[in-house]
């Protein structure tokens, strides 16, 4: 009897634990990191701000986890895409930018949170663990172009880290909840003036 109540207690928390981590993710989408309040949160739970914390250190421990899962869930989008594509670096490199900035375009208030938004040391080192996960995606690809011929030699490592750079830059001022959105490049043609810029970049002429 005593192992049944413990495995109870212990689905329960998971329970209360995801239900935080969902509300905290559609605050974040909605308001970004700083809108996802303890007292909001708990309150779309039902429940009192005090009992978050029977579940979670604190309100950056919470957003840690809605950071990796929401980066986890665009990371994972990003790499199946990639490895979907045709075994032509060019169309794996396609394949990472257009998904990468149509996903952030198609979603702009998380996008902004997950790329740009000020947030404390704790979310930030998640920030960083992700840009490392999509440099290291970008730079086989890189790699495998610069073996191929297909790109001009370069340092592949270097180069990924300037195409994340490049797409991230580019997307600033699109996102960005405090600008006026411009609408002189419509969606689909920033897509496509960031992915020939990298192909440029890396030393391809687009086609």
């Amino acid at each position: 009897m005593v192992y049944r109540r413990t495995e109870r207690t212990k689905r329960h928390a998971q329970t209360k634990e995801e239900a935080f981590v969902r509300a905290a993710h559609a605050l974040v989408a909605q308001e970004g990191f700083a809108g996802a309040k303890v007292a909001a949160v708990a309150g779309a739970c039902g429940v009192s701000a005090g009992s978050l914390y029977s579940y979670f250190g604190s309100r950056d421990e919470l957003l840690a986890q809605v950071f990796r899962r929401a980066a986890g869930r665009e990371l994972d989008a990003v790499r199946a895409a990639v490895d979907a594509a045709p075994g032509d670096p060019e169309a794996r490199l396609r394949a990472f930018a257009d998904t990468f900035t149509g996903r952030a375009l198609r979603g702009r208030r998380l996008a902004w949170s997950l790329l740009f938004e000020p947030v404390s040391p704790v979310v930030e080192r998640e920030r960083l663990v992700y840009r490392r996960e999509y440099a290291q995606l970008c730079e086989g690809v890189i790699r495998d172009g610069v073996a191929a011929g297909r790109f001009a030699r370069q340092n592949a490592a270097v180069a990924a880290g300037a195409v994340i750079g490049a797409i991230s830059e580019a997307l600033v001022g699109r996102l960005s909840p405090e600008v006026a959105q411009k609408t002189e490049v419509p969606d689909a043609r920033l897509v496509a003036e960031i992915r020939d810029f990298c192909l440029r970049a890396l030393g391809r002429a687009p086609s």
